[in-house]
């Protein structure tokens, strides 16, 4: 990420991230720990992401919990984050499933892959977090191939905080802190894509490892 006025620095967010990566898979729909979850994770992204292998880019990757469902599916996988410690939490993972895939460190809103083309990108619950996210969509279209697939599965939170403690010092600044509502997210992405629809996804207990109140959806766009 870059600067946000001069008070969003990228090194205090990977501070951020590199604190919380300790604890982040103990969140059920970080760490998919538990089987029901998991299953449920690994059949929507069957119905999200085509039969490949295809290449995709995981921006935002985290500890890699969403990669590794895509190698185990047979997709060549690419993450990216700013921290890390969760870039070596997710090669770790992969590695120990005996998967391969390349995880690199980075700004998920312009990641480092050069001039790379990809068959699908991938982003959960990062755009609220983005100093510029409309640049950062605009960046990830760029990266699709033609007739690639943008999945973004995103919401509107109650609480912004990760791990139990506020976002980074000038969260408040973000334009789109504590998450983006489906229709505001879909009106933007819609000029850059050639079709697209909105999948709710709130009402699916198993996603989040319990019921959630808030609003929790999928934004799936073909260019």
């Amino acid at each position: 990420m870059s600067d946000h006025a001069g008070r969003h620095p990228r090194a205090a967010i990977a501070e951020y991230w590199d604190a919380a990566a300790a604890g982040f898979d103990e969140e059920p729909d970080h760490g998919l720990r538990a089987g029901h979850t998991r299953s449920a994770w690994a059949r929507l992204l069957r119905t999200w992401v085509p039969s490949g292998p295809l290449d995709v880019l995981d921006v935002g990757c985290g500890t890699g919990s969403l990669s590794l469902l895509l190698a185990e599916a047979g997709h060549r996988v690419t993450g990216v984050d700013l921290s890390p410690r969760m870039v070596e939490q997710a090669g770790r993972k992969l590695s120990g499933a005996g998967l391969s895939g390349r995880f690199l460190v980075g700004d998920a809103a312009a990641p480092p892959t050069g001039g790379e083309a990809f068959d699908v990108v991938l982003s959960r619950h990062l755009v609220w977090t983005l100093p510029d996210p409309e640049a950062a969509l605009r960046e990830w279209v760029h990266r699709l191939r033609p007739g690639g697939r943008l999945v973004l599965v995103e919401g509107r939170w109650r609480e912004s905080g990760q791990a139990g403690v506020p976002y980074a010092a000038g969260a408040e600044l973000l334009p789109w802190n504590g998450g983006v509502a489906a229709e505001h997210l879909a009106s933007v992405v819609r000029p850059l894509v050639a079709e697209l629809r909105i999948e709710p996804l709130s009402g699916n207990a198993d996603l989040w490892g319990g019921p959630v109140d808030d609003e929790r959806y999928a934004v799936i766009a073909r260019i």
